[in-house]
């Protein structure tokens, strides 16, 4: 459809290296005439979807806020393949929130050592922050010391058990 339309106008050109150069691309137009051909749009819809393209960026981020506010929507990004359907923040609405919600990150702070253990713990924590001996060294001795930050939990979990095992008093924050 594109080509006969631009075939007059190649035409006109003339030369055939001039031709070559013309590209055969679907335009946003195109795309739009056959996604709407596949599945009509309901009027209402179509309506709002040309207000909010006449929208500046401040106005649509003033409609996003908004709509957080009065759908109750969280600012979590949730995954595109695992959305929940529309009803679902209505029914967590509805629902008092009485649980509390259990920590997932951690920081991992070595608070003290045993005397008898302090080469153990200076080589885990060598290969745990991937430090120098010497480095490794001067931050076991500077106990109490944050070890490392953002630590999922299951990770947390098993840096304190292989710490505390060879003789290291560790605590997640």
């Amino acid at each position: 459809m594109i080509r006969q339309a631009l075939r007059p106008a190649t035409r006109i050109v003339g030369t055939p290296a001039l031709r070559a150069c013309v590209r055969f691309n679907a335009t946003a137009a195109d795309a739009g005439a056959a996604s709407s051909a596949a599945a009509p749009v309901d009027p209402k819809i179509a309506a709002i979807v040309d207000q909010i393209s006449t929208l500046t960026l401040l106005e649509t981020s003033a409609l996003v806020t908004e709509l957080k506010t009065r759908l109750n929507i969280s600012d979590i990004a949730l995954p595109a393949a695992g959305a929940a359907p529309a009803a679902a923040p209505a029914a967590e609405a509805e629902a008092p929130k009485e649980e509390v919600e259990e920590k997932t990150i951690f920081s991992i702070k070595l608070e003290s050592f045993d005397a008898k253990a302090k080469p153990k713990i200076i080589k885990e924590v060598k290969t745990l922050l991937g430090l120098s001996l010497v480095e490794a060294k001067k931050f076991v001795e500077a106990a109490p010391k944050v070890l490392k930050d953002n630590v999922a939990k299951e990770d947390a979990d098993k840096i304190k058990a292989t710490l505390e095992g060879l003789g290291a008093k560790v605590a997640l924050e």
